[in-house]
């Protein structure tokens, strides 16, 4: 199906992809580890092989120029979500194409399966609002809840300290670099160029508490 918009410089979109028929696209810690590499190591105007990566320092390789620019991310059991800025004409068809492909062969390899992981096409959403920019970056990093709390959209938290808890310890997105977290992953996002709503921790945090209590204003 055709887009109803193309991706233009300097605009920020919403894009996510899940495993056909909704299947498991990350079986194991390596399998996440490798995805994330993937996002840092694919973000390159150049062509390059994670083979070309020092072994087990995927995020000291030099990469050039970078494709787009990331704000948020979460990776799901099957599917994920980014928050990016279109740098470069085609850079957001060329970085995601570069890194399901490539997730792919590994994956398949590794599991011993054949065929496509992903569904078709990955979705975007062109964000034309601030309201909308900025509401993504509570509905990005709130996505974990469901491993925690299935229903908890349509049933409300049942525990509202234990879900603050779990997303904060939730490895897979980049919501520890908003609380102040220093790691390697953190060069997979570059905060510089999204809208500052946030003057720092305290203000993220209250954000997000804001919005696991925000039922109760309902």
């Amino acid at each position: 199906m055709q887009r109803k918009f193309t991706f233009s410089i300097h605009e920020y979109y919403h894009t996510y992809s899940r495993g056909t028929d909704k299947r498991l696209i990350f079986m194991d810690e390596e399998d996440r580890q490798r995805f994330t590499s993937l996002m840092f190591i694919c973000n390159s105007e150049r062509n390059v092989a994670f083979r070309d990566t020092p072994i087990g320092q995927p995020y000291v390789f030099e990469r050039g120029d970078t494709l787009v620019d990331i704000g948020a991310y979460c990776l799901m059991p099957n599917h994920f979500h980014f928050l990016i800025r279109e740098k470069v004409d085609g850079g957001i068809t060329k970085f995601i194409k570069k890194i399901l492909t490539s997730y792919s062969m590994y994956f398949n390899k590794k599991h011993k399966r054949t065929g496509t992981l992903f569904e078709s096409r990955f979705k975007a959403k062109h964000v034309d609002s601030d309201e909308y920019l900025k509401y993504l970056f509570a509905y990005i990093h709130l996505n974990p809840v469901k491993l925690l709390d299935p229903k908890w959209k349509e049933f409300d938290i049942q525990n509202r300290a234990e879900a603050k808890e779990y997303i904060e310890k939730y490895r897979y997105s980049s919501y520890p670099e908003y609380i102040g977290g220093h790691r390697e992953e953190s060069k997979i996002i570059n905060r510089s160029v999204f809208p500052e709503y946030f003057a720092g921790v305290q203000d993220f945090d209250a954000f997000i508490k804001d919005w696991i209590n925000f039922s109760d204003s309902q």
